[in-house]
């Protein structure tokens, strides 16, 4: 589904708001953080552009500088909405966009070394808003050989991350993202993933969930529903035996109030997960309703 972002009103989006929000979660792995343009093409690695400039970052803590949606970390590039929000790339910020951004960025890469390889409106949200940073931009052309070489020389003095680390930090952040900060726990150290696109999630060889590439997301089967619910996160209590794929309002006795619709969410009986699926409703609707379908549920106990 493509978010249409069209004029300076779409900064106040209820997607791009909530972006922004879970934004403020996020926290950059290594000592380094490139900072680079957003392109019209998403996700953004398909982009000519970003395939030059992951030649020389892809090692490094990549951050997306991007309106309205203030910034992206690579790790959530396929993360709705930002793989699928469709805007006119002008490099022309107002004063407002480079403040949304700005905000988001200074809190971001704070304690951090930061290089950015930007110009024009991009290069005007660190400007104003970092004290520190590194511009590798020449001639306002980002994707230069002149701007690549610069980028590729100024990172030979920074550390990598190793790719195990990149591998966790990139599902926990998915997680955070997805469920909040609470989540990170979601994914323990000996976490491991199988398959190409669509992505297994093991832990002791036992899958947990799958990472649906198509829309950045978790998909919950029980075993990371117990997982979850043991977290306290989404979780729907029911005081009736769960025998088919529907839950209605009537049958819930009490729901996180930060769900809302399409969220993945555990269903819980007598402190026992009896399935996992994805909600109809919000949390508080689920409470508050006399009827209608409040969770569609993937998998149950039976």
């Amino acid at each position: 589904m493509k978010v249409i972002c069209s004029s300076e009103e779409s900064l106040y989006r209820p997607e791009a708001v909530r972006w922004r929000e879970r934004m403020e979660l996020m926290k950059p792995m290594g000592d380094t953080v490139v900072l680079l343009p957003c392109s019209m093409k998403k996700p953004y690695s398909n982009s000519k552009s970003h395939m030059q400039f992951r030649k020389a970052t892809r090692s490094f803590q990549e951050l997306i500088i991007t309106s309205p949606f203030g910034i992206c970390p690579r790790e959530l590039e396929n993360t709705f909405p930002i793989q699928s929000y469709d805007v006119a790339v002008t490099g022309d910020w107002s004063q407002d966009e480079i403040d949304e951004a700005g905000k988001l960025l200074k809190e971001y890469v704070k304690g951090k070394n930061v290089v950015a390889n930007v110009s024009g409106g991009y290069e005007e949200v660190c400007r104003q808003y970092l004290d520190e940073c590194t511009y590798t931009c020449e001639n306002g052309r980002p994707t230069s050989p002149d701007s690549i070489y610069n980028l590729r020389t100024e990172l030979k003095n920074h550390e990598k991350v190793p790719r195990r680390e990149k591998v966790l930090h990139e599902l926990r952040s998915i997680a955070v993202y997805q469920w909040g900060p609470k989540a990170v726990e979601f994914i323990p150290d000996n976490v491991k993933t199988r398959g190409r696109y669509h992505r297994k999630i093991m832990v002791d060889n036992q899958p947990i969930a799958m990472l649906n590439r198509d829309y950045g997301l978790y998909t919950l089967n029980l075993k990371g529903g117990e997982i979850l619910k043991d977290l306290g996160l989404n979780i729907v209590n029911i005081d009736f035996n769960l025998e088919t794929n529907t839950v209605f309002a009537p049958g819930i006795n009490k729901a996180s109030h930060n769900i809302i619709p399409q969220d993945e969410v555990v269903v819980v009986k007598d402190d026992e997960v009896v399935g996992v699926g994805k909600a109809v409703m919000t949390g508080r609707e689920m409470e508050a309703c006399k009827n209608g379908i409040g969770v569609k549920i993937k998998y149950r106990v039976k």
